[in-house]
């Protein structure tokens, strides 16, 4: 899908997602972002898709995601994004040897 039908369905489900973010909120996940819902819907749920899902299906999606999934894309995120090897954790390296 290309970037503009993605930046189109994004709005198109904009009321569902922030549903979402509202009920994380609620439920004391308060620092989670409309972005990092829909990055995990993107990247986990719909990436091995194999024909385009319907406006119904993504809502419900969307919808039906629960806190553990996100919080299982969030950690495998942070884990993915840490560069253990960078000057800042250089020290902790070499203490190890």
């Amino acid at each position: 899908m290309e970037k503009e039908q993605m930046k189109a369905l994004r709005e198109q489900v904009m009321p569902a997602l922030i549903c979402k973010k509202e009920e994380f909120q609620l439920l004391g996940y308060e620092q989670v972002t409309i972005d990092e819902i829909w990055d995990c819907l993107f990247y986990k749920k719909w990436k091995k898709l194999k024909e385009e899902k319907k406006l119904f299906e993504i809502v419900n999606d969307i919808l039906t995601l629960s806190v553990s999934e996100y919080m299982t894309y969030m950690t495998v995120q942070a884990h993915q994004e840490t560069n253990w090897f960078a000057e800042d954790n250089l020290e902790a390296l070499e203490e190890l040897f």
